[in-house]
């Protein structure tokens, strides 16, 4: 499994904008081949920095969301990026495992 630390600062007042069309976003993913976390959170004490936790079964599944067409009424990543005021940073992991985590094969 991957996963991926995603952070995303929105213009200022822009946070829960971005954190509705991040949602819209996963609820698109919900039942995706390989995905198998997508939680999406506003940073406490920073209400325009929202943050994404990814868990892939490999990275084929995680390219394979990111080139998949949208849905007819889901969001389009340039409607989230124009929601940003700065690019977003990204983390890559290495999942070892955890609660809610399918067993490692």
């Amino acid at each position: 499994m991957i996963g991926r630390l995603m952070t995303m600062t929105a213009h200022p007042g822009r946070g829960g904008e971005l954190a509705g069309l991040l949602l819209r976003v996963a609820e698109g993913l919900r039942g995706f081949p390989g995905c198998e976390v997508y939680l999406v959170g506003r940073e406490a004490g920073a209400p325009d920095v929202v943050h994404v936790t990814e868990v892939w079964r490999d990275e084929g599944a995680a390219q394979a969301a990111l080139s998949a067409p949208p849905t007819a009424d889901g969001p389009r990543p340039a409607d989230v990026l124009a929601l940003l005021s700065a690019p977003p940073r990204r983390t890559d992991l290495a999942v070892l495992g955890g609660v809610g985590l399918p067993a490692a094969g």
